[in-house]
């Protein structure tokens, strides 16, 4: 395994992080543990949740996932051996049963605290916000639509005045951001100058399908010391090819959850072809060049994979192992140039 600082800490997080939002839906218990067991056995430190999980969102298994790890780390006694991130939901019709109070001191207070207890854990070393509060473009939108009523200016002082209240009481360590665009991540990065707590992580898509981070984002990330954690590096499983040639294999998500096809357009699928004929020609599995694609890029410092089996898993790990050269490289940019972008 490869490991890489958090960026602006002494935390080493390996290159591969658990992604979970399977647990407590398409992967039940055990399932679940199997693949915790196996992930910290190939020496993957680093696990994400959310309150929100499993995906898709609902109040019947509403933070079903953070309770299955915690009860995992309680009975194998290896909390000291997690890196532990998981976010706060954001506001909007989705998580209404959650809250429906934004990131107000007390949503920020009462939702750290239920993923404590859930967890199992009196800390927790990444907090993230899980999507902005304010109106944007995010989960898919390409364009930004400015709403004059939307009162995005109010609460970024006060999300990190209250953050910090929660670092100096000990319950988190340190604070990311999700789905957020450069707007977002300078506004507080600005406002932490003012001896409040630095947001230093990014959790955006980015994919062979998806690689909108770069615009923008990855530079703020370069300048400013910031670290993209990566999700869905396979257009949740169309990068595995899955779902070429109009297979919809059962028990796959996108068998499952047919609303959740944000990387399975016309599009996508023609550039998945492409990078199938890439794979081939350098004689490594799609899975591989896609995860090794996401693994190589400077502004990276963990990629979020997830999956319903546990084969799917061992492959996804082993894409660690994988050196994309340059003839990969040219080969992907030869893609990227015809259809860039297909999955936003």
């Amino acid at each position: 395994m490869e490991y890489s600082f958090l960026p602006n800490t002494s935390i080493k997080v390996s290159k591969i992080c658990l992604g979970t939002m399977t647990f407590g839906h398409q992967n039940d218990m055990i399932e679940s543990e199997e693949q915790m067991d196996y992930a910290l056995e190939q020496g993957v430190n680093f696990f994400d949740t959310a309150e929100l999980y499993p995906v898709p969102a609902s109040a019947e298994r509403y933070a079903i996932t953070e309770k299955i790890i915690g009860n995992w780390m309680n009975k194998k006694s290896v909390r000291d051996k997690i890196i532990l991130a998981t976010k706060i939901a954001g506001p909007g019709d989705y998580t209404k049963h959650i809250r429906t109070s934004g990131f107000s001191e007390k949503s920020l207070i009462e939702a750290v605290d239920g993923s404590l207890k859930r967890l199992k854990t009196d800390y927790i070393d990444l907090y993230q916000l899980h999507w902005p509060e304010r109106l944007t473009n995010t989960f898919g939108q390409r364009g930004f639509k400015y709403v004059e009523s939307d009162n995005w200016n109010e609460n970024f002082e006060k999300i990190l005045h209250t953050l910090k209240k929660i670092i100096d009481s000990g319950k988190i360590r340190f604070v990311g951001l999700s789905n957020e665009n450069p707007w977002g991540v300078m506004k507080f990065l600005e406002l932490s100058k003012n001896n409040l707590p630095r947001m230093i992580t990014i959790q955006n898509p980015y994919s062979l399908l998806n690689r909108l981070f770069e615009v923008g984002n990855s530079e703020v990330c370069m300048r400013e010391n910031i670290g993209l954690l990566a999700y869905s590096p396979l257009g949740f499983g169309v990068l595995s090819g899955k779902y070429l040639n109009g297979c919809l294999p059962e028990g796959s998500r996108l068998k499952l959850f047919p609303n959740l096809s944000r990387f399975a357009g016309k599009k996508s699928m023609e550039a998945t072809e492409y990078y199938m004929k890439i794979a081939k020609k350098h004689n490594i599995s799609l899975t591989h060049l896609a995860l090794s694609f996401v693994n190589s890029r400077p502004f990276v410092t963990s990629n979020i994979i997830g999956a319903s089996k546990l084969d799917q898993l061992k492959e996804n790990i082993a894409s660690i192992n994988i050196n994309i050269d340059e003839d990969m490289i040219k080969d992907i940019e030869k893609v990227q140039s015809i259809i860039p972008n297909p999955a936003p």
